[in-house]
């Protein structure tokens, strides 16, 4: 219930952890009692601990009323479809292939800049098609509602102390990126902005991707950017539901 613990840093809760794997009455039990809290359990191992999720209707379901009041984010539709494309973005570019959530051992990296270009060229490409004999909406209905909202909006505009705008698609990148670490999915590298992803979120992406509208913003083939190789070198956990 602690989503920055660790088995690693915590001898009892590694012990726990062993048990879970080895035990199976104690493994029974202890999934048995995740359900009746409205969880469950993802994945228990050593260097994620045990991740869980909350089932709908979950008093430990994040919904999206949530997190905007966790993120001060403006109750408008518009801004909440906004973050939910950047959460699905982070995703995708944490773990651009298939191979890297099945490997425990890839570390993905992301950024604002990274994550606010790649959906803005995601923009530009729905943008095409829009205006040629291709119908977008076919291709992602979902995304399709919404690149033309992101793309209107700016893309960095200082405050008077100097900050990037929370309004701005990179302050709305920004917001994301902080929940995901206060969730001890992405911890803080080198220079602002910059994460990396955690073995606790590489199990959460591995669920995501399951669903559709990932699979519509992958199939845009505009993340990651193309061309270079990758750049990057897997409260209770629960999943956002409407984000």
């Amino acid at each position: 219930m602690r989503p920055k613990a660790l088995p690693g840093r915590d001898p009892d809760y590694a012990d726990l952890v062993r048990r879970y794997g080895e035990d199976d009455d104690f493994r029974t039990t202890v999934q048995r009692v995740a359900s009746g809290l409205g969880l469950v359990v993802l994945h228990a191992g050593a260097a994620a601990g045990l991740v869980l999720a909350a089932t709908e209707g979950s008093v430990f379901e994040i919904r999206m009323d949530e997190y905007a009041r966790r993120t001060a984010l403006a109750n408008r539709q518009a801004d909440r479809v906004l973050h939910g494309i950047a959460h699905l973005a982070v995703a995708a570019l944490a773990f651009p292939r298939p191979d890297d959530l099945g490997d425990d051992s890839y570390v993905g990296r992301v950024s604002v800049e990274l994550v606010d270009g790649a959906v803005r060229e995601a923009c530009r490409v729905l943008g095409e098609r829009a205006e040629g004999p291709e119908d977008p909406e076919s291709d992602a209905p979902q995304l399709e509602e919404v690149w033309r909202v992101w793309q209107r909006r700016p893309e960095a505009t200082a405050t008077k102390d100097g900050r990037v705008g929370e309004s701005t698609t990179r302050g709305i990148v920004a917001k994301a990126l902080r929940f995901l670490s206060d969730q001890g999915f992405l911890v803080p590298v080198g220079t602002e902005g910059a994460y990396r992803t955690t073995p606790r979120y590489q199990v959460q992406v591995r669920e995501l991707a399951a669903q559709r509208a990932f699979d519509e913003l992958l199939s845009l083939g505009v993340l990651p950017a193309a061309g270079a190789e990758p750049s990057l070198v897997g409260e209770p956990v629960v999943e956002e539901s409407d984000v």
